[in-house]
């Protein structure tokens, strides 16, 4: 699979994904286009390559002003920052997000600046995002649906990773889109890695959004990063493991070098994932994991008021 290409979702004939080639790295980004009754794009990416969903979706049979919605999982930059440029060229699309998260797409100016911060040098990938109309907008919360005509999608509150993000599960397809809530897929290890990131990672919450992924029993995970994966007790549970241990090394090697900068510096020196996504993007990501966690444990210190 390279940039820019879409494959249908095995077992699920209406799911495409789609490689959008986000940070310039393949099988790191991905973007989901259901061609039910009302045409749906489930995330959008970072703005960059916005035209290969386009593409994506002409091929497929589905024209701009036919898809009727648009969902990212959260508003993260990765999976929500090409929304407004799709609201742009699909006239008919609502976008559909979870309420606390809503008023960053209408004003943007505060989502760029967090994600400036976040990301760091990673920023110059992105484009900035287009403002979502506010009329163009629906407001999520757990309990919703959102009608794709001849199915439709189960809004799950999912807050761990961030507290705008949700789930949508779909009991025909029996699939799960996923956002960040179960982790990174890396099809090229068949295996989950951890995402942290700064500033409203939450292990305790992460670990919970497992769970409502599992009680839903889905057959297949689409992952926002990357690509679907066949859902099992199994999985999940490793997600569990990984992100427990992950935190946890964290918090030992701050307790052994007793300087945060130390600590992101050994872990960006020490990660394993160079040879999968090249070394820029492999050292970035273990850094912004690094300070999420960091970011995290602070939290965590704080007395309760």
């Amino acid at each position: 699979m390279a940039i820019g290409d879409y494959y249908p979702v095995d077992g699920s004939p209406e799911y495409y994904y789609l490689d959008t080639g986000m940070y310039d790295t393949e099988r790191y980004g991905a973007v989901y286009i259901v061609d039910a009754d009302r045409p749906a794009v489930i995330d959008t990416g970072i703005g960059t390559n916005y035209e290969f969903v386009l593409e994506a979706m002409g091929e497929i049979g589905i024209a701009p002003e036919d898809l009727a919605v648009i969902a990212p999982t959260h508003v993260h930059l990765d999976h929500a920052g090409g929304a407004g440029y799709l609201a742009a060229e699909c006239p008919n699309a609502e976008v559909h997000v979870h309420e606390i998260g809503a008023p960053h797409l209408v004003d943007p100016t505060r989502l760029i600046a967090g994600t400036k911060a976040a990301v760091e040098d990673q920023w110059k990938y992105y484009d900035e995002p287009k403002p979502v109309p506010e009329e163009r907008i629906t407001e999520l919360s757990e309990g919703d649906t959102i009608d794709l005509g001849n199915r439709s999608l189960e809004v799950y509150h999912a807050p761990g990773h961030a507290p705008h993000q949700v789930i949508y599960h779909d009991p025909d397809a029996e699939v799960v889109a996923t956002g960040d809530a179960a982790g990174i897929w890396v099809p090229q290890l068949e295996t989950v890695r951890q995402t942290s990131p700064p500033a409203n990672f939450d292990l305790e919450a992460c670990l919970a959004d497992v769970e409502t992924i599992r009680s839903l029993d889905p057959e297949l995970l689409l992952f926002g990063h990357f690509g679907p994966a066949p859902a099992s007790d199994e999985l999940l549970d490793t997600y569990k493991e990984v992100l427990t241990e992950w935190v946890e090394a964290v918090e030992e090697k701050r307790a052994e070098l007793d300087d945060d900068e130390a600590v992101i510096d050994y872990f960006v020196e020490n990660t394993e994932m160079v040879a999968v996504w090249g070394e820029r993007k492999a050292r970035a990501e273990e850094r912004l994991n690094t300070r999420g966690v960091l970011g995290y444990l602070d939290a965590s210190a704080e007395p309760e008021r």
